[in-house]
């Protein structure tokens, strides 16, 4: 038997699955790391510790006795979007990794908007917000100088654990479309957007597609893992990007709702014609000359992952989610907004901060938890009113992450939404989108679509309830309103954070 690996370089773990030629999940292996925050606003993670883990998944992935090292025919990826690792010229990392989910960069978001104009919608089609790659170089450019001067060569997380595992540096175009400097309609760094915001375009790395083969294992890291140096290594995909592979996204009409630390919404595009107006995210697909347009809201699994260590942590989530299914819609009248960290769709907002509305004495812990989960499914609503209101006919979604593990909830997905939620019987996520890009570069497949014909298979559709999606656009509305009567709030509180 063969088989080949897609490794989920995400923001608390790496998670590593070993995939067989029948898209069956033969042994998966995971590894936590730390997050940094050394003021408020910002998130760092060190390289390192990507390495450290990553490797000791692949040991565990090996660590069967029908495996053989050779009988690995490939590895590709997916990564936690956004993040900026500035290498030196002999390629060591010259600080630790700014994430996508800082938020220390307001300033050099607004400079960008001013400097580029209609240049930013127009080539990178997308607004600058602070989690993109290009306001962190800006940002190390203005406060780290003279370490800014010693950098080469930027990556973003997973190309530079690939980088470590073949020694050969690239960046593929899901991921680059999430940098601001890629003009994402001729798949090339823009030099008028590098040339106007003043980042050498010398230190952009080279672009190839997310099935291309990089190179193939070097001896030191087959050392450290036990693979062999013959498995070639596939570029792969930004996370989203390699989820909607891994919910078989892969042709027009099809969309999906992610919800992991963040949550999204993403529909295909086949073209580039869509316009948003920058509402949401357009970005290369990990599949070749394809597009999707995509909403996020910043703490969507963060805010049920926050609710849970601060209020109910001596339960499971199966648990404390099992207690919201005897709550009626609404939650007795108490609302959530899951702006922890900030907002990004409709909200481009660092400063805004979540809120509970409509506390009363009769609220027990189930109302709350029914709250939270529909507050963060009233946020994801948000982005797919955008995307039908650009003129996307959306009435199936696939359901993935840890929205698509509850019943209650992709129940409640499908009346919020007004449309079919469908579960797959075996969900991955974005590991088994890299596993499939691994599969079809090792020639398994003609096509991505093949191959999710042949690994993914629906388990339960879930339908809306009529009843249940007029009580929820009534409650919609009012969610609605809450940004609105408390941004001002936020900004005034923000000086005793």
């Amino acid at each position: 038997m063969k088989y080949v690996i897609g490794v989920d370089l995400g923001t608390s773990a790496v998670k590593a699955l070993l995939v067989d030629q029948s898209g069956q999940v033969v042994h998966e292996a995971s590894a936590n790391y730390p997050l940094y925050h050394e003021q408020s606003g910002y998130s760092e993670q060190r390289p390192e510790d990507w390495m450290h883990g990553t490797i000791a998944v692949m040991k565990q992935l090996l660590d069967l006795d029908q495996v053989s090292a050779e009988d690995v025919e490939g590895i590709s990826f997916s990564g936690q979007m956004h993040g900026l690792v500035l290498l030196d010229a002999n390629h060591r990392v010259l600080r630790n990794a700014i994430l996508w989910n800082d938020t220390r960069t307001t300033t050099e978001c607004r400079w960008i908007e001013e400097r580029l104009g209609p240049l930013l919608l127009g080539t990178a089609r997308n607004a600058a917000l602070e989690g993109f790659t290009l306001p962190k170089l800006l940002w190390v450019k203005a406060h780290e100088p003279d370490l800014y001067k010693k950098a080469d060569v930027f990556l973003l997380p997973k190309d530079y654990v690939r980088y470590r595992m073949t020694g050969h540096i690239a960046q593929e175009y899901s991921d680059a479309a999430g940098t601001l400097l890629l003009d994402v309609a001729n798949k090339r760094w823009s030099s008028a957007i590098c040339s106007a915001v003043g980042i050498e375009e010398r230190i952009c790395p080279p672009l190839v597609e997310s099935h291309a083969c990089v190179g193939t294992v070097t001896a030191d890291f087959a050392a450290a893992t036990g693979l062999s140096v013959h498995t070639k290594v596939y570029a792969g995909g930004a996370d989203n990007a390699c989820g909607a592979i891994g919910a078989g996204i892969l042709s027009e009409g099809k969309a999906m709702c992610s919800i992991g630390t963040s949550g999204v919404i993403l529909a295909y595009e086949a073209n580039q014609s869509l316009d948003v107006a920058g509402k949401v995210h357009f970005f290369n697909h990990a599949q070749q000359d394809a597009y999707y347009a995509m909403g996020v809201t910043l703490a969507a699994g963060y805010s049920l992952q926050w609710y849970h260590d601060t209020f109910c942590k001596t339960q499971s989530f199966p648990e404390m989610l099992q207690g919201m299914a005897s709550v009626d819609v609404g939650a007795k009248g108490l609302l959530f907004t899951p702006y922890l960290v900030g907002e990004r769709t409709p909200h481009p907002d660092a400063n805004i901060r979540g809120s509970f509305i409509g506390m009363d004495a009769s609220h027990t812990v189930e109302h709350f938890t029914r709250a939270v989960v529909e507050g963060i499914t009233f946020s994801l609503r948000e982005s797919l009113d955008i995307l039908r209101d650009a003129g996307k006919k959306i009435g199936s979604m696939i359901s993935i992450g840890g929205g698509a593990k509850n019943e209650a909830w992709l129940q409640m997905q499908a009346d919020v939404f007004n449309c079919e939620i469908v579960r797959l019987t075996s969900e991955q996520g974005p590991g088994m989108g890299a596993a499939m890009l691994a599969a079809y570069g090792s020639g398994w497949f003609d096509s991505l679509e093949a191959c999710a014909d042949a690994f993914l298979r629906p388990a339960l559709r879930y339908l809306p309830v009529p009843d249940h999606v007029a009580k929820y656009d009534q409650l919609y509305r009012l969610y609605q309103q809450i940004y609105q009567q408390t941004s001002g709030l936020s900004e005034s509180l923000a000086a005793f954070r």
